[in-house]
């Protein structure tokens, strides 16, 4: 045996439910599910039939993206989303008949709009979250939670705070899914030292940082000897600078789990190689050049009809996208990333004498929506990876349980973000949100200790207005005047139902409905988690 593989897929999108629709809001939500989670869930299904035990799939759900896939205004929204898909699609083809390669991409368009709005609502009922639950229940993929809203952890400064955002997350997971999850995404991958005896009280087993948090973690007893011998680079790709992701004087290998600290929970960190395989800018298959453009779009259809061509041709000069050719490479570019994962485990193994284990992680929402082969190709590279004597697919859960660790590390703080620190959440552009959430923290720790309609509502408004997607947003610039008035807008909700809380108003009744009307994730929520005096962690298992 050379080793195990898995594939750790983070899903999350900001709460958008009521909050616009184009350019910012909804559509977030429904481009997403088009092009990313149906596309995924349908090639997850078709992979159960062909492999008899897992698919090496970890997919993380967000609770709040998952509260937003099961919402009933979401699904009838989303229904509008795709029949409008399935239309302009149709006139495309209409108006491109007779026009060669542009008639026959406006027919795949087509062909694929129309096949996903069938196995959306005759397959699998307009219910992705069943389709889910039946791929964990047959053992196939498992789903890993995350803390409610993706709040930024280590800079909420509150251990009540923490503890709320990661037991609803976990509350919310069993709702949706029947079962408690084994495994966390950090938000953001954000750690600092300490989170973890918070993942250890909600029942958690492992959860996923990036590459240097581990490879300068301080790793105790047992370790790995640094590995040696030369890379074999699989053919067609050109070679790609890498440091060993190796046990060095100090530091941990991302082919092994930790215990981390003193707790039983254990860490798992991307694997380096085929992290940049895909995300690299200069040898990432997503930059092929026949693969579809993301950026170009048809004027009046809003469709996509040309390829990236080259990094160096400006939108004006790119070519007219053909989908066979891509088809093709994607497939090749599996091939290539199975002797990718094959070159990365036989090397730790030649140096380490022991088989270990690759995480690849990446974004869900590359594969179909910024990379439209993506799904082919992750379909074909399970499918080989599965076929393949010396690789076995595994889930993360599955890899601390059948090849526990035999060392434990101390993790530095850090995160995904420039610099593998908070800058990119605390900076000249956010500062000023961080005193604003502390201050509604503190006033949460004297409200949220009774159970009420008003206080339920009030602790929905303070976990939205935690999630770290609104500094995300500010500093990117992505969307920033649309994340100050989202951050701004649960703030003055939170203030509004405080007030009438505190002051006992006789309107509150009405105020929760206006307020629950807009923002109802999160329907079982326990605001007695909350508080410490409701012995926090313990209310919450």
């Amino acid at each position: 045996m050379t080793g195990t593989a898995t594939f750790v897929l983070h899903s999350h999108l900001p709460y958008c439910r009521l909050a616009g629709r184009w350019p910012h809001g909804e559509e977030w939500l429904h481009q997403a599910m088009l092009e990313c989670y149906l596309p995924l869930i349908r090639s997850f299904r078709r992979l159960a039939g062909e492999v008899g035990g897992s698919l090496g799939v970890t997919l993380n759900m967000t609770p709040i993206l998952t509260e937003q896939i099961g919402d009933p205004l979401m699904r009838d929204h989303f229904r509008e989303y795709l029949q409008q898909h399935v239309d302009r699609a149709r006139g495309d083809v209409v108006r491109f008949e007779g026009s060669g390669l542009r008639a026959k991409t406006a027919s795949f368009h087509l062909a694929r709009y129309q096949a996903l709005q069938a196995f959306y609502e005759d397959e699998i009922h307009a219910d992705p979250l069943a389709a889910l639950r039946d791929l964990e229940a047959s053992g196939h993929v498992e789903i890993a939670s995350s803390a409610a809203t993706h709040g930024y952890l280590p800079l909420l400064d509150n251990d009540d705070a923490v503890r709320f955002q990661i037991q609803t997350g976990v509350q919310s997971h069993v709702r949706n899914f029947g079962r408690k999850p084994q495994s966390f995404w950090l938000p953001e991958c954000a750690y600092e030292p300490g989170l973890e005896r918070f993942l250890d009280e909600a029942g958690i087993k492992v959860f996923f940082v990036e590459t240097h948090l581990v490879t300068g973690g301080s790793a105790r007893g047992k370790a790995a000897e640094p590995m040696v011998g030369p890379y074999g680079e699989p053919p067609r790709l050109p070679p790609i600078a890498r440091r060993p992701d190796s046990l060095e004087a100090h530091g941990g290998t991302t082919f092994r789990p930790y215990w981390v600290g003193e707790s039983s929970v254990a860490v798992l960190a991307r694997n380096e190689r085929t992290g940049r395989q895909v995300w690299s800018a200069e040898h990432g298959y997503p930059g092929d050049g026949v693969y579809r453009e993301f950026h170009k779009k048809d004027s009046e259809s809003g469709l996509h009809y040309w390829r990236a061509t080259a990094r160096d041709v400006d939108l004006s000069g790119k070519a007219e996208y053909d989908p066979e050719p891509a088809s093709a490479r994607a497939r090749e570019h599996a091939e290539h990333f199975r002797d990718l994962v094959k070159g990365e485990l036989e090397l730790y193994e030649g140096g380490a004498q022991e088989p270990g284990s690759v995480v690849a992680a990446y974004d869900t929402e590359l594969f179909g929506h910024w990379w439209l082969e993506g799904v082919e190709w992750l379909e074909q590279a399970i499918r080989l990876l599965a076929r393949d004597q010396n690789v076995t697919l595994t889930t993360a859960a599955e890899v601390v349980r059948d090849d526990p660790p035999t060392a434990r590390i101390d993790l530095p703080e850090g995160s995904w973000g420039s610099g593998g620190d908070h800058r990119v959440w605390l900076n000249d552009d956010t500062q000023w949100t961080w005193p604003e959430i502390y201050a509604r923290q503190r006033r949460a720790e004297t409200l949220l200790r009774v159970s009420t309609p008003a206080t339920r509502q009030l602790a929905r408004e303070l976990l939205l207005l935690q999630a770290s997607d609104w500094q995300f947003l500010m500093t990117t610039g992505q969307a920033h005047d649309y994340a100050v008035e989202r951050f701004n807008a649960h703030c003055a909700r939170f203030d509004a139902l405080a007030q009438a809380i505190g002051t006992n108003r006789a309107d509150v009744d009405g105020l929760v409905a206006e307020l629950g009307a807009l923002d109802n994730p999160f329907p079982d929520i326990n605001p007695l988690l909350y508080s410490q005096a409701l012995e926090g962690a313990q209310a919450g298992r």
